[in-house]
């Protein structure tokens, strides 16, 4: 196979060999250095421009053997919860160390008070339960806030402003709260909201016009507030320049640091899944191949969201002679890729490699049916490829019970 896709999902391939591309096992997980920094330069330039700061979300790319790529351009992580908190500080421990999550867990809260410096709570409920120890710890204590801003159009599961949504606290929360716990407000250095979900900045100014109509009288006690993530940032034709006005007004007119802390933005069009067929077969009009990877467990996005990979050398379906839908090895009818079209016929053995593939898969794919989980590789810059981790029986084995034995 030859890269001659040139499109930011496979512009990093150009340098991969045949040679290389036949010594990687499939499945696999291969993440592109070369991305990750380009990606790292565009979001260090964002942060000297505007004095802000930029944090990993480590729920979208968790690669800590690439983090030392990253480095240099970020200045700190988020976490989800004390597992992801702990990594942070593990494999950065000189970045800043922010957490949110719905609600904390009384016996994990003083273990993680021993890595974050930055905690958000979801409640104000929360907050009165944990703020204070917390703060007698010399942590930075942040609310997250619903500014009830919906921006969002087909991903309803991952828009926090729907009706009824479980996350951050309405004004009309917030004000139930403090008439009846007046000190909650002293607990608070900053504010947080995450509305977007693979947007541009239009969408930021929309959020952040609702944020000051509904908390404009919080918004000067401040030290800090945080955007949140699903800011598409390093996508081509992304709008720079309105992200960097958004941030740069917002903390001249009330003193705040600014924080983002986008997930894909630095990882994104930086990874490739490549895998192989292992079958064709056709059902009545419908021309079939299993792949030896699976979208339930090695790209359970590709359900969920839903949404369709880009693939090198495919194209949409009829665009090209032969459409296929391509689909994985597990028993779930529903294990199924896209419908992609191909120059000529898929064969057993063919290679494929799909593309933008770092994130939200290796820190989401699970051993469904047994299925093994992908060995992850790295590609540098110069085009040679080298083993980071691979996984096995045990690794099946150890989640369901006791693999020592």
């Amino acid at each position: 196979m030859r890269v001659r896709d040139s499109r930011p999902p496979f512009a990093g391939l150009a340098n991969l060999s045949e040679e290389q591309l036949h010594r990687l096992p499939t499945p696999c997980y291969l993440l592109d250095e070369g991305q990750l920094r380009r990606n790292g330069e565009i979001l260090f330039g964002v942060q000297q421009r505007t004095g802000c700061k930029i944090l990993l979300a480590q729920k979208a790319f968790s690669n800590f053997d690439v983090y030392p790529v990253l480095a240099p351009y970020l200045a700190g992580t988020e976490a989800s919860g004390l597992y992801e908190s702990r990594l942070g500080r593990e494999e950065l421990p000189e970045k800043e160390n922010h957490v949110f999550c719905a609600a904390y867990r009384a016996d994990e809260f003083t273990e993680l008070l021993h890595y974050a410096d930055h905690i958000v709570f979801n409640s104000p409920r929360q907050l009165a339960k944990f703020g204070p120890a917390a703060k007698a710890a010399g942590k930075s204590i942040g609310l997250r806030i619903n500014p009830e801003c919906s921006t969002q159009e087909g991903h309803a599961i991952y828009d926090p402003c729907a009706p009824g949504s479980r996350l951050g606290t309405t004004r009309a929360q917030w004000d139930a709260a403090v008439a009846a716990h007046p000190e909650l407000t002293a607990l608070l250095d900053g504010l947080h909201f995450h509305t977007l979900c693979e947007q541009d900045a239009d969408a930021l100014a929309t959020t952040l016009a609702a944020v000051e109509e509904k908390f404009r009288d919080l918004l000067p006690r401040m030290k800090w507030l945080n955007f949140g993530g699903g800011h598409h940032i390093t996508r081509p034709g992304y709008d720079l320049a309105t992200l960097e006005q958004c941030i740069t007004e917002t903390q001249k007119k009330y003193g705040v640091q600014v924080y983002l802390e986008p997930g894909e933005a630095w990882a994104l069009n930086a990874g490739y899944l490549v895998t192989t067929v292992l079958d064709t077969l056709c059902n009545g009009e419908t021309n079939l191949a299993i792949l030896d990877m699976s979208a339930a467990c090695h790209t359970p996005d590709v359900i969920e969201m839903p949404y369709r990979p880009p693939l090198l050398d495919a194209g949409e379906p009829e665009e090209k002679p032969c459409t296929i839908r391509l689909g994985g090895p597990t028993c779930l009818a529903g294990d199924v890729i896209g419908d992609y079209s191909f120059d000529a016929p898929l064969t057993e053995g063919d290679k494929l490699i799909f593309g933008d593939m770092a994130i939200y898969t290796t820190c989401k794919n699970n051993t469904f049916n047994g299925m093994p989980l992908p060995p992850i590789w790295a590609l540098a810059e110069d085009g040679s490829c080298r083993e980071l981790v691979r996984f096995g029986y045990r690794d099946f084995k150890m989640r369901l019970g006791n693999a020592a034995r």
